[in-house]
């Protein structure tokens, strides 16, 4: 999936970071539809029965960037990043609570990009937010090559672009993250 990014897209963030409150809903307006794209793939690898909408993940997302003082973004990347652990956080607490509603029952199928997730093994978000936790206490730029492939969707290119590294870092970042998150999340 590719992140259409329009020219202005910095300046407006520049603008929202130097506390322009009009930059917030300029930029909401001209990435709506590809963060409605990202929350589409995301949610297209839940189970069928999942009550969250992609319209929903990208306005809660909108809330939360609202509520930041004075949010500072360093790059268009930056952005995407904050996007995409944001958008993590709203989907665990949807489990949290969808958990919850059900007295603690049952986890969110689903299978992980690139086989994150075994066969045999479904995806519960709750395990993979700790997991990620873990992860980028140990390497922080692991977790975000997690964060920008699994939950924007990017491609490899475009998250060297945006982390500023080569695709066969990306590519080693991935595999290895893959293997260290299967085996984590099995222990949980």
């Amino acid at each position: 999936m590719s992140v259409r990014i329009p020219s202005d897209i910095t300046q407006m963030l520049a603008s929202w970071s130097n506390g322009d409150p009009a930059a917030l809903p300029q930029l909401a307006e001209a990435l709506y539809q590809d963060l409605r794209r990202i929350a589409i793939s995301i949610l297209r690898r839940e189970s069928p029965n999942i009550t969250l909408q992609a319209t929903s993940l990208v306005h809660e997302l909108y809330v939360k960037l609202n509520t930041q003082d004075r949010a500072h973004f360093e790059s268009r990347g930056h952005f995407f990043a904050i996007a995409a652990r944001l958008m993590r956080h709203i989907i665990v607490d949807h489990a949290r609570h969808r958990n919850a509603a059900k007295r603690g029952g049952g986890q969110l199928p689903n299978e992980l990009a690139d086989n994150l997730a075994t066969p045999e093994m479904s995806l519960d978000y709750l395990a993979l937010d700790k997991a990620l936790h873990e992860l980028q206490a140990i390497d922080a730029r692991k977790g975000q090559v997690v964060e920008l492939k699994f939950f924007l969707g990017l491609s490899i290119p475009e998250i060297a672009a945006f982390l500023n590294i080569s695709d066969s870092t990306v590519e080693r970042e991935w595999a290895l993250s893959r293997a260290w998150l299967r085996k984590t999340m099995r222990g949980l």
